[in-house]
Order: C-alpha cells, then structure tokens, then sequence
C-alpha cells in the first residue's frame, strides 16, 4: 500500500502538563503557570497564558521568570500525567489498534481501516477529541493527512482546540509553501545552513535535484528531496521499541564535592535498576551525563559485550566515566542512561492493509 492510501492521525494534547494542573487546580485557571521549574530546573511544560510572554519548554526557570515575572511554578506530578494520558489512549484503541504514542501526551493513529467503519478519517478525529474533552476536561489538536509527516505539521496549525486536514490534492501546493523550519528533521542548524543557501520554503527545496540537496546535506538530502514530494512512507507503528532508559537529577545547588557526586552516582544507579527491572529490560551501553554550572554537556559512554546485570555494575562503570570527564566544574545535572537494549531484539510486525483509498473527508 502506497502512502497516498493511508489515512493518519496525529492527536496532540494541548499544553498537557500545565492544563492538567489547570484542571486539578481551578485556581490557576487563566493564569500564567510553568510546570517544573523552581530554584533551579528547567520548565517542563507552560500553559498558553505563559507561552504569550514567550515562556517554553526546555527553558531554564530564571529565564522563564524574567521574561513573565508572575509566573507561577508548579511541581510536576507525572503519575497524575500518565494516569489521564491512560484514560486518552483508551480512546484511541476504541478506533484502531494502530496507535502509536509519541509521548504522554500524544500519538499517530492510522485510521485507514478502523474500528466504527467511519469512512472520513477528518471526523474519527472530531469524535476522538469530543471523547477526550467529554471523559476528561482536556481539549486536544489533530492534524489529518496521508501520512505521518503531514498529519503531525498539520496538528500544530489550529492549536489550541483545533484540526486540520491536508488533502491528497492540496498536499503539493500545502509543502511547497511551508517554511523549511517546519519540515521534521530540520533543526535550527540545518534551517540556517538553509536560509543561507536561499531556501526559505519547500518550493525553494523543490528547485534542487537530488545530486544538489545530497551534496549539500549529505544522506539527508535523499530525505529533503522525497519529504517536499509528500513522499514519507514510515509506517503507525503500534509496538514501539524502547531505544534507552535514563534517569537524571538537576540539583538545587550546584555540586562540586567528590562524596556528594559518589552518593548521586549511586542513588541514580538504583533507580535505573529500578526502572529496568519493572519491564525486565536489560542493555549493554551505559552512558553518563553530566551538565556543568555554565549549561556545557558533556557524555561518555561504555558498551559491554554482556548485558548490566545490577546496580553495582552500573555504579562501577559510572563511576570510572566520571572519572574520565575533561572539565573539573562544578556540576549542575548528573544523569545515567542504558541502551543497545534487549528490546530492540523483538522483531515488530508489519502490518499490511488492504482497503481502498478514498477522500480523507
């Protein structure tokens, strides 16, 4: 089946985290609110009455209050998140088995063939978003398309409380005038190198060939070419595989004492010990991380040709990765992740439809 015979889903929570706080709290209702954030984190999510003063995600917490003084911080209740983001998902299912979730707060859906035989994909995304405000107070946004590209650009459009749909016809015109900092896979990097380049839309990406954009980009270049053409044949995949586990700690005081790192080392071993051992998840490559009082990164890695088998495996290797860092600094963030997992062993299904593709609405 060819993408131009799909019909997908792209549901995105509106501003999750803080409009669950919203919700819980009508006292916040209106207002200007961050969730993490504090002394010294970074915010999580913000509602939209804080993204009006420019306040994101990802943006450290003296940044975000210098840019909107009254904003209110709230501490993060993840398993409150994932206890509506259950309820959301169950939703999903009473439409397709294809659903694949992003994240908490949102997940593609291929309706193609669905479960109330409803031939218009545009309104399983209308009920799907009823469904979510009706079963719990939370609106949602949608983008309808042929594939999973499309739909996902297409759902940030009419944010908040929105849809749209792209339409097979309209698809060629639609990426011809989008900017190329919308397209999935440009970063801030790549829309410079870009802009610099004079391709500010994807008409401008269009005029190149493929021996062009491949110089220029490299293997990305293949990408960009078939991308503009509304050529992206990745599949709703209903079994994600899990790549890595990690676990982090910001501090509220920067750390620069030798016993105190040992004891974080240690404290984040157990946890991702924890985490691990609840899924039976087992992986060869640890990674350290470690954030520096001037916002630096910096990581180190360690594969073994055997699984980690504990904790005390974790902390040794962790611990001898610290001791390889090139900067002596006082540390802000220490963080430990494992990949090359026992996961990725799973072979997944491909899963084949066989229906007619007919007109999106």
């Amino acid at each position: 089946m060819t993408s131009s015979q799909r019909k997908i889903i792209h549901v995105d929570m509106d501003a999750f985290y803080a409009s669950v706080e919203q919700l819980d709290n009508p006292d916040l209702k209106g207002k200007p609110i961050a969730v993490g954030g504090g002394h010294r984190g970074v915010v999580a999510a913000a509602s939209y009455e804080a993204r009006k003063f420019g306040v994101r995600s990802a943006m450290p917490s003296k940044t975000a209050k210098e840019k909107c003084p009254h904003l209110i911080f709230v501490p993060p209740r993840f398993p409150r998140y994932k206890e509506v983001s259950k309820k959301i998902r169950s939703i999903f299912y009473e439409y397709t088995d294809l659903v694949e979730p992003l994240s908490l707060d949102e997940a593609y859906l291929d309706v193609t063939e669905n479960k109330k035989d409803i031939e218009s994909a545009n309104q399983i995304a209308k009920e799907i978003r009823q469904r979510i405000f009706e079963e719990t107070g939370l609106t949602a946004s949608a983008g309808i398309s042929v594939n999973k590209f499309l739909a996902k650009v297409a759902s940030d459009i009419n944010k908040p409380n929105g849809q749209k749909t792209i339409h097979p016809q309209h698809i060629e015109k639609f990426l011809e005038e989008l900017p190329v900092e919308k397209f999935h896979g440009v970063g801030k990097v790549t829309a410079n190198k870009m802009f610099s380049l004079s391709i500010y839309k994807g008409a401008d990406i269009k005029k190149k060939t493929l021996e062009e954009l491949t110089k220029l980009f490299g293997k990305s270049g293949q990408y960009y070419y078939n991308l503009v053409r509304g050529i992206h044949r990745s599949e709703v995949k209903p079994n994600r595989i899990q790549k890595s586990v990690a676990v982090e700690r910001t501090f509220f005081d920067d750390l620069s004492d030798e016993q105190q790192i040992d004891d974080k080392l240690k404290s984040l071993s157990e946890e991702l010990q924890n985490r691990l051992s609840k899924h039976q998840i087992l992986g060869k490559s640890l990674t350290l991380k470690i954030k520096y009082k001037d916002f630096s990164l910096y990581t180190r890695s360690f594969t073994k040709t055997e699984y980690y088998q504990s904790k005390e495996e974790y902390y040794r290797t962790a611990k001898n990765l610290w001791k390889q860092r090139p900067f002596d600094r006082a540390v802000r963030l220490l963080g430990l992740s494992l990949s090359n997992l026992n996961t990725e062993e799973k072979k997944q299904v491909s899963i084949q439809l066989k229906i007619p593709f007919e007109d999106l609405d």
